[in-house]
């Protein structure tokens, strides 16, 4: 992000950027007042940078016509979500913006108003600041691209690759409410009370990172991703990068009230829980001689954990990497194993 000198004929562009997008970067001096088209930082002796890119499609990952303030809520929680699952302390991010070419200068201004002040209560609860990005126009729908920067201590992170056979399975948080949520929000689902959807559908629109819980589990965790594609899919991951296989148990998946409302008056309801995403909780595996040591720093980080299965010896040609157990403690089957760009 790039602003010119008070007379360019092209201030558009950079009187958005200066107007609404440097007073983010402003107590970031590696910023530079997002004047440059770079941002400098010097990492400290002793840590490790983590960073991870996240790129939403206005139709694809929030409904068309979204309000601002949800588009910056969502992008801001989901793109950390990625830090905290490697046990990484947040510290900046950059961002990019496609604005539809159909939008004129006043609706863009204000999107942006209602987008940046939002983007800044955000930002703040999560201990993270804008350094740097771009602003560009699309034939196509609006999307923002954001990348998020982290530290973690040197060689500490937490990676998919480090499950082992015996490892226990837990999940952070409560499992479904976001797909749940878009279902809600799409009108798919409209048999819970009022009540219970709106829950539901914060969950979706307000992802939480799980920030402290990720750097407790520093040094415990074998083995950790944040959950966006699916509890299925990401344990799958987890699975496949660390070459073996999990078996879990349905009856112990942790669900809210509503979504445990949810699978009660329809039982299809489990595979949108198990499989549908936007939980943007974490799944982590750790050795089953430190439960209470677990169980301990999820109290201390302010969040609930539960084990829900455990890891195996992988099998030759096991598929799939993850068996799930039903409640009558036989094998079950979902139509499909999570969200699937491709």
């Amino acid at each position: 992000m790039t602003a010119p000198s008070r007379g360019s004929k092209s201030a558009g562009e950079f009187e958005l950027i200066a107007r609404y997008l440097a007073p983010l970067a402003a107590a970031e001096g590696g910023a530079l007042g997002l004047l440059d088209d770079a941002a400098v930082f010097d990492p400290e002796a002793g840590w490790r940078q983590v960073i991870s890119t996240d790129a939403m499609v206005e139709g694809v990952h929030f409904p068309d016509a979204e309000d601002a303030e949800t588009v910056a809520t969502r992008a801001l929680g989901a793109g950390v979500s990625d830090l905290a699952a490697m046990g990484a302390l947040p510290e900046f991010y950059t961002l990019a913006l496609a604005f539809p070419k159909a939008w004129d200068g006043a609706q863009r201004e204000s999107w942006m108003i209602r987008f940046t002040a939002a983007l800044d209560a955000r930002q703040a609860q999560l201990g993270i600041r804008l350094i740097g990005g771009d602003t560009v126009a699309t034939p196509g729908p609006l999307w923002v691209s954001l990348t998020s920067i982290g530290r973690v201590p040197l060689g500490r992170e937490i990676r998919r690759s480090g499950a082992v056979a015996d490892d226990v399975i837990w999940v952070s948080g409560s499992i479904g409410d976001g797909a749940l949520g878009l279902k809600v929000l799409s009108g798919v689902l409209t048999t819970l009370p009022h009540d219970m959807g709106q829950a539901l559908i914060k969950r979706f629109q307000r992802p939480e990172p799980r920030i402290a819980l990720g750097r407790h589990l520093v040094g415990l965790a074998h083995a950790a991703a944040d959950i966006s594609d699916g509890l299925i899919a990401d344990l799958t991951n987890i699975c496949a990068a660390s070459r073996v296989s999990a078996t879990i148990d349905i009856a112990r998946i942790p669900l809210s009230i509503p979504a445990q409302t949810a699978v009660d008056m329809d039982s299809a309801n489990w595979a949108v829980v198990l499989s549908g995403g936007d939980d943007y909780e974490i799944v982590f595996t750790s050795p089953s001689n430190i439960t209470k040591q677990v169980i301990d720093v999820a109290r201390e980080s302010g969040t609930a954990v539960t084990a829900i299965g455990h890891v195996d010896a992988v099998e030759t040609d096991a598929s799939p990497l993850v068996r799930i157990l039903g409640v009558d403690g036989r094998e079950v089957s979902l139509g499909g194993q999570g969200y699937r760009h491709f």
